[in-house]
């Protein structure tokens, strides 16, 4: 049994990781400042919880005394918010980051697993996306995310203090926030699908991203805390349409949802892809597809949905 402590661990990735290892028997603690993670999603499980801040150094120093490795999930996730909040997403974002590489660094033999994001590729336009291309971030979000990378780095080269850094395409998967200033496409087209409401496609829906189930992520984690170092993309390494993945979801919801398209949406990218073979060489192997992550994804709605149902 070892211990490992989660920061951001109420969200929708950190509480997987959490749900995974506090199944395989290991101490796992939790902290989350639950400014966009919901204890309800940790509450079924034997863990520790704090309600706390990344920016809390004492804080961060007592959770990782004697800890194996610290998945680092905790952040400013809200790309319009970190425009609005410079400030504050760089002491979250980078500030919190290095208060996370600094306890570790005290704790001694403690790995720092970051989740990164696609986000630091910015719009470059050539595709699959590989790890060996200069990043090109847009906003604070991706920035303070690059930042954190860097110090990931830095930290393993002059103090020894093992890092890796995993850059998430579309993740998706059961507890991901519909309601959320970052909502994923996923959740909605689900949400609507099961309720017969319009789809709603922002341009002609031939945008393509690389989606992956939430399960694979853990897995991503899980192994990184092992081996690695470095940035790694995290992703299927498959380019999927929207306009398929909402004819998709209709399909397997037994759906009377139209789909309706809009006008494109200033600053989206049109295509994402992954090249994933870096960290497929450190043994990374998805076991999902999209289809089977799908479907439970959609069987976690319908039990969502028929319990407000029961609670109205």
């Amino acid at each position: 049994m070892k211990k490992y402590v989660i920061t951001g661990g109420a969200g929708f990735i950190g509480s997987h990781i959490a749900e995974h290892l506090v199944g395989e028997g290991h101490e796992v603690v939790v902290l989350d400042s639950l400014r966009t993670g919901f204890q309800k999603n940790i509450d079924p499980f034997n863990l520790k919880f704090e309600q706390g801040d990344i920016r809390n150094i004492d804080t961060v120093n007592k959770l990782v005394s004697g800890a194996s490795a610290i998945f680092h999930l905790a952040a400013l996730v809200s790309v319009p918010e970190s425009i609005s909040k410079i400030a504050e997403c760089n002491a979250i974002n980078a500030q919190g980051t290095i208060n996370i590489l600094e306890a570790a660094k005290r704790a001694g033999k403690c790995k720092v697993i970051l989740s990164s994001s696609a986000a630091n590729y910015g719009d470059n336009p050539v595709s699959p996306k590989v790890e060996a291309m200069t990043p090109e971030p847009l906003t604070p979000y991706s920035i303070t995310k690059l930042d954190g990378e860097y110090y990931l780095d830095m930290y393993r080269n002059q103090f020894d203090v093992p890092t890796t850094s995993l850059r998430y395409f579309n993740v998706f998967g059961p507890r991901q926030n519909p309601k959320s200033a970052y909502a994923a496409v996923v959740p909605i087209f689900i949400l609507n699908a099961l309720q017969n409401k319009p789809l709603i496609i922002y341009g002609d829906g031939q945008q393509t991203r690389d989606f992956i189930y939430v399960k694979d992520v853990v897995a991503a984690n899980l192994l990184a805390s092992q081996t690695g170092k470095g940035v790694y993309n995290v992703a299927l390494g498959n380019s999927t349409s929207v306009l398929e993945l909402a004819e998709f979801i209709i399909k397997i919801t037994n759906s009377k949802s139209e789909i309706l398209f809009k006008e494109t949406r200033a600053g989206d990218i049109k295509h994402s892809q992954a090249n994933p073979e870096k960290f497929q060489k450190e043994g990374f192997e998805p076991k999902y597809s999209i289809e089977e992550g799908l479907k439970e994804t959609v069987a976690f709605y319908e039990s969502e949905l028929l319990a407000q149902v029961k609670e109205a």
